[in-house]
């Protein structure tokens, strides 16, 4: 059983989520002046990546009963608290968990963010400010080594800081070049693993990891490189296929960063098959399982910030206007039996 220690604040509205409110106000007050101004930027999305599986580049990976290090995943939940056609107000919160041994350690950290423009481009943005969220909590959990003690293990590869998602630096919807730098420095083993790899598909356009998964001949494995760094596509880390779980079928994309490279690969990543076994989430690493867990606000807290918006909209004399756009893309939500958004609608990067 994992024993967790929570550090987070309480949650209320302190100095950020009022700067986000006023924001709020402020957006929501130009959008019924002066309406949707629509943007022409076009926004790339991931390429698609085809890679043709190399039985000779699949490695098995020892499986390890134990690991003295520690593991740091930070993940954050995007949340929809009001939302209209052509505008919408959501809850992002961005959460750590800290895993050694059977000790757990995490927080959390939530902003209000409202954007102004349709589904797609609202999407985009979700996405962007996600992943600089993350960024700014890897950043600030390496930077604090008085609270967090994350250097206390002799050798600092020992120290594993998983990131959600692809390794992708530097831009829009990639995560910050200086969390990159900041674990190159500190020799830290920074890894991005994905929920889904949609974009990964062989030589025939099949889904990748599928494919691969029925040529191992190994029961926890690794297929590396299926593609390495290249960081003129602001790709940092060399894509590889993980295997951890012997009794699991689950097989990630793991992005490993170019300075790891040059070490074993398997040796590198063995250590999270200790952390794979998690019934919960069986072959998926566990603190990335429970920094998503932690992520998640309560529908209690949801309502809370509902109820403050609508508060805050209605002092400002918005409030009713907005409430008939809100009203005329509802229908479905009703056909559903839904009262508020939160309470189907995510936005979490995997559609």
């Amino acid at each position: 059983m994992w024993l967790g220690q929570h550090n987070g604040e309480q949650s209320q509205v302190g100095t950020a989520i009022k700067s986000d409110l006023d924001e709020m106000e402020k957006k929501l007050r130009f959008y019924l002046d002066k309406g949707r101004v629509t943007s022409s930027a076009e926004v790339k999305e991931e390429p698609v990546i085809s890679a043709k599986p190399v039985v000779s580049l699949i490695k098995p990976l020892k499986k390890m009963s134990s690991f003295s290090g520690k593991f740091i995943a930070v993940d954050c939940s995007t949340r929809t608290l009001k939302r209209a056609n052509n505008w919408g107000i959501y809850l992002m919160r961005v959460a750590y968990a800290s895993v050694k041994e059977r000790d757990v350690n995490w927080s959390y950290r939530e902003r209000l963010c409202t954007v102004v423009g349709d589904a797609h481009t609202r999407s985009n943005f979700l996405t962007d400010i996600r992943i600089e969220l993350e960024s700014q909590m890897g950043l600030d959990l390496l930077q604090d080594k008085t609270s967090f003690s994350y250097y206390e293990h002799n050798d600092p590869r020992s120290n594993y800081l998983l990131l959600d998602g692809g390794g992708y630096f530097g831009g829009e919807r990639k995560f910050r070049v200086a969390l990159y730098e900041k674990c190159e420095k500190e020799g830290i083993t920074l890894l991005a693993i994905s929920k889904n790899s949609p974009s990964l598909h062989d030589e025939k356009g099949r889904d990748l990891i599928a494919t691969t998964s029925i040529l191992s001949p190994y029961d926890t494995w690794v297929f590396h490189p299926v593609r390495e760094a290249d960081k003129d596509q602001s790709l940092y880390g060399d894509i590889s296929l993980v295997k951890l779980c012997k009794e699991s079928p689950r097989v990630f994309r793991c992005d490993i960063m170019e300075y790891l490279t040059k070490s074993d690969v398997s040796e590198l990543l063995a250590p999270l098959t200790v952390v794979a076994e998690d019934p919960r989430c069986l072959g998926y690493p566990v603190p990335l399982l429970l920094a998503h867990e932690f992520s998640k606000p309560s529908n209690a807290m949801l309502l809370s910030y509902h109820d403050q918006v609508e508060s805050v909209l209605a002092e400002a004399g918005l409030l009713e206007t907005l409430r008939r756009e809100e009203f005329s893309c509802r229908f479905a939500d009703e056909l559903h039996g839904i009262k508020h958004a939160f309470e189907w609608e995510w936005w979490d990067g995997q559609f």
